[in-house]
This record gives C-alpha cells, sequence and structure tokens, in this order.
C-alpha cells in the first residue's frame, strides 16, 4: 500500500512512507544471500554499511576471546534488519543523525553503530566500529581516532536512550522470532526494566529505571507491575532504551491493515504474521510499455526506442520541424509536451526524490531509466535537481568519511533535510548545465 495514503495518523503515515522507501527489497534480498553464504562483510556491503574495523585488530588489542565473540556476533548479524530497526527522524524519516548506539558489549569494549551527522547524511550510510570505554573521551595528544570520521563525529560514545544490546532481535537473524515477545509497550515496562537491571549490575532485576516519554519522564518500579512511581532522584537511575519503550510501528501498522507482510522485512513478517500465507511474485510495471497520448485529435503512442523516449507516431522529421516551431512559437506538439514534461517534471518525481533520500540511487536511477530510457540526455528541471542535489550530498558524505569535513558546522550552514515536497530550487534554471535534450 502507497505511503502517500492518508491514514488520518501522522505517526502512522511517517512509519509508511519509512517502510516503503527506506529499506528496498533488492538491499534485503542481497544482504540476505551474501549473510546466508557467511560472507558477513558482503551482507554489510550490500546495506550500505560501513565497517571500520578488523578482526585481527581487535584481537591484538582486546584478546582473541573478545575477537570471537565479535565474529560470532558479526556472523549472526543482519545488517538490512538493522537498517530496519534502526531511529529515525522527521520528516521523511531519514536515520537518526549523528548517533552511536551500542549492538553488543564485551566488557567495557562495544560493538557500536554509528549514523554521520545531518550534513553528511547523504546516502544514508552508517557504520559498524568497536568503541573501548577504557580509552580516554578524547584521543591522547598525537594520537589519532581508529576512523577519520571519528574525529568529527559529534557523539562518538553510546547513547544510553538508543541501545541494542538488550535487543538483539532487532539486528541478529537467529533471534528475531523474540519480537512478539518484547512488543507489549507500557505492560511490557517492568519486564524490559529487569532486563536492564540485571545488565546494569543487579542480578534480582528489582528496582526503578527512567522513561522518557517525549519531553517528560517517568519511572517505572519493577515491583509496581510497570506502573509509574513518583521519581525519586531520577537522574540516578538507568535509563529504558527506547526500544523498550514503544509498541514497534511494524505492530501498529499490520493493526491498523496499513501494510501486509509482504510489506515488512522478512525476518520480521515471519515473527509477526508468522501463518500468513506467501503473496505471489509480483511482476512490477512493464518497462517501456507505451503511453497513449492524445494529439491534434488522435491517440498517439510514446515509447522507447533505441534507449531513448520517442513519440512513436511521428516521423523524425516531423518531430524535428515541430521542435523548431516550438523554439519559436512555444507551442509544443501534445506528443513532445509529454515527453518534455517526463524529463523535467514527471508524475514519479515524488517516488524517485523519495529513493533518493533513504539512499536508494539505484533504484531512483532504474525508475528514471524505465520512464526515460537508459540513454536519455535529462533536460533542465526538477528531476536533474533532484539527481544532482543527491550526488551533492553523497559528496559531503564521502568527505565526512574521509575526515575532510568540518567538524562542527558552521552558522552559515543551513542543513535542510531532503524531502518529497516541492523545493524553491526546482523553479530555478542551471545555465551552466543546461541542456535542450
Amino acid at each position: 500500500m502507497s505511503a502517500h495514503l492518508a491514514t488520518g495518523n501522522p505517526r502512522l503515515s511517517f512509519w509508511l512512507h519509512v517502510r516503503e522507501f527506506a529499506v528496498p527489497a533488492s538491499v534485503i534480498e542481497t544482504a540476505t544471500a551474501r549473510r546466508l553464504a557467511g560472507d558477513w562483510a558482503g551482507a554489510c556491503a550490500a546495506a550500505r554499511v560501513d565497517v571500520d574495523l578488523d578482526l585481527r585488530s581487535a584481537a591484538r588489542r582486546h584478546g582473541r576471546e573478545l575477537a570471537d565473540r565479535l565474529r560470532r556476533d558479526l556472523r549472526a548479524l543482519a545488517p538490512d534488519l538493522l537498517r530496519w530497526h534502526l531511529p529515525r527522524v522527521a520528516p521523511v524519516g531519514l536515520l537518526r543523525p549523528g548517533l552511536t548506539l551500542s549492538l553488543a558489549r564485551y566488557g567495557a569494549v562495544h560493538l557500536v553503530v554509528r549514523t554521520p551527522p545531518g550534513r553528511a547524511s547523504g546516502g544514508q550510510r552508517f557504520s559498524l566500529a568497536l568503541q573501548d570505554g577504557t580509552a580516554p573521551r578524547r584521543p591522547a595528544h598525537g594520537r589519532a581516532p581508529e576512523h577519520p570520521a571519528d574525529a568529527s563525529h559529534p557523539h562518538p560514545h553510546p547513547s544510553a536512550r538508543f541501545r541494542l544490546d538488550l535487543h538483539r532481535h532487532l539486528w541478529d537473524a537467529g533471534r528475531s522470532g523474540e519480537l512478539p515477545l518484547r512488543s507489549g509497550g507500557p505492560e511490557r515496562w517492568a519486564a524490559e526494566a529487569r532486563i536492564l537491571l540485571r545488565a546494569e549490575g543487579r542480578p534480582d532485576g528489582e528496582g526503578a529505571v527512567r522513561v522518557r516519554l517525549g519531553a517528560r519522564e517517568v519511572v517505572v518500579g519493577t515491583g509496581t507491575g510497570g506502573h509509574t512511581v513518583p521519581p525519586v532522584l531520577p537522574a540516578t537511575l538507568p535509563l529504558l532504551p527506547e526500544a523498550a519503550v514503544r509498541v514497534p510501528p511494524d505492530l501498529e501498522l499490520l493493526r491498523a491493515g496499513l501494510i501486509g507482510p509482504e510489506g515488512l522485512h522478512p525476518l520480521v513478517a515471519a515473527a509477526l504474521a508468522p501463518t500468513a500465507a506467501a503473496p505471489p511474485a509480483d511482476p512490477g510495471p512493464s518497462p517501456g510499455r507505451p503511453r497513449v497520448v492524445r494529439c491534434r485529435g488522435s491517440l498517439h503512442r510514446i515509447g522507447l526506442v533505441d534507449g531513448v523516449l520517442t513519440a512513436l507516431d511521428h516521423r523524425p522529421d516531423e518531430i524535428r520541424r515541430e521542435e523548431l516551431l516550438m523554439e519559436l512559437t512555444g507551442t509544443p506538439l501534445p506528443c513532445l509536451q509529454t515527453i518534455d514534461d517526463a524529463h523535467r517534471r514527471p508524475e514519479s518525481l515524488a517516488d524517485v526524490r523519495a529513493r533518493l533520500d533513504h539512499g536508494d540511487t539505484a533504484g531512483a536511477l532504474a525508475a528514471v531509466e524505465a520512464l526515460l530510457g537508459p540513454d536519455a540526455m535529462l533536460r533542465t528541471g526538477p528531476l536533474r535537481d533532484a539527481l544532482a542535489e543527491a550526488a551533492e550530498r553523497r559528496v559531503a558524505h564521502g568527505l565526512f568519511r574521509a575526515g575532510l569535513a568540518d567538524p562542527a558546522p558552521r552558522r552559515t550552514d543551513h542543513f535542510r533535510p531532503p524531502g518529497p515536497w516541492p523545493r524553491p530550487q526546482e523553479h530555478r534554471a542551471h545555465p551552466r548545465h543546461a541542456s535542450s535534450r
């Protein structure tokens, strides 16, 4: 079901959009195939995850036992499932920027995920690294960070609010079936509090934890059945991770009838809807299928010829003549006007932008090629602007990864998250890139 359908619930509309565009089926399929073949690094590459760790270095620095545990966790990691469950922000559901969260803890050493800051989030990539809790919070003089991007990361240490080491079912393929058990919302808070307290050194799991609800916090005691209790020194209490606080959005979407199991990650669908029958394969739209346009009182076809969108019912000499007349009179032939609109502002522009925003460059280009042909020369307009902006954002991410980005945003850095709505530059031509074809 399209994420653009009104649901009457902004939260569900938000997550419906995320589920449609954030983790493409092609990414899930490729990452899963590589994971099942034992290639965890290949699975990370398919899911657009940068790996900033090395098992041999980990063994030398932290010992063989830790390296063996790390290797087992990496083989269990489903990076596409992790991408599916990572925290996201409005308005279009991009990954929460500048975040470091723990996936697993080995004493003071953490396996962490890092998302880049917003100004470097083009491509929606994130990274895996080891965080040594015994190291100084800032590198000593003369000691370089383990990766160039670490020097400019706004929050390089794990977040207490966003941590997945207590929620392995959100990234470990072998434990994804635990999702229904851990999806109780407030009814589940007391049990989740016990898990957190045991991890924080309370073997009996008894005590109280903080729960953040928007701008306010409440305190939950394990002996109260999950009910809130008066806050007593709440700053000293451990914080219940966000993954334990709210009902997962996939469960809400299923209950509301806004998505079916076929719209979910396969591991999520198997956990939340195990009895659902597998949907039939979707053949998708036929690429290059001619469109019909009413032109001068007749129905004409527009389709791909030799890799280019062309008016099929007009001779080449007629098309050239009409193009010359259009330059003189400004009145285009309807067939040519339809082709021009497809180049500049196609009906699928919002979907192309959404794919670009979420880093699915391959999917966006495939959609453009299916519409215009692989050999088309894009004309100036919103579609070309969207592709150029996405390329600029990917360059910014590359500079960040190389440690060449400004470590702190300047006041003149007017970062604006991408979105599916019209942007001012859609109405601004770029003469230096202009092309009439």
